[in-house]
């Protein structure tokens, strides 16, 4: 599903327009960035939890030289899903039966 397929969805289930949806969600993607980047945790009750988390430096080995290379520590935007998003899921998963948004 790509972001014009959500923006569709979204419009038809709430009978805004798609110019309408595609500025709520584009807003709403800036905030959760703006919120990331200002290493805040944007939690969403019932669905799930981005937050920052950092990344330590390693040694990786190239797979095809073997050659050894530094990683340096990053930090790194996650996604955790709520409890209640992967019951909904491996439910919906195992009886083969999925909910389309209207």
């Amino acid at each position: 599903m790509t972001k014009s397929d959500i923006i569709d969805r979204v419009a038809t289930g709430t009978g805004l327009t798609k110019i309408e949806t595609e500025a709520v969600i584009n807003g709403f993607i800036a905030v959760v960035k703006a919120a990331l980047r200002q290493g805040e945790r944007v939690d969403l009750r019932g669905f799930g939890a981005f937050k920052v988390q950092h990344r330590a430096a390693r040694t990786a080995r190239n797979p095809r030289t073997r050659e050894e290379i530094e990683v340096p520590p990053q930090y790194v935007p996650v996604f955790k899903a709520s409890r209640e998003l992967r019951q909904d899921v491996d439910e919906a998963m195992k009886t083969g039966k999925s909910e389309k948004p209207a």
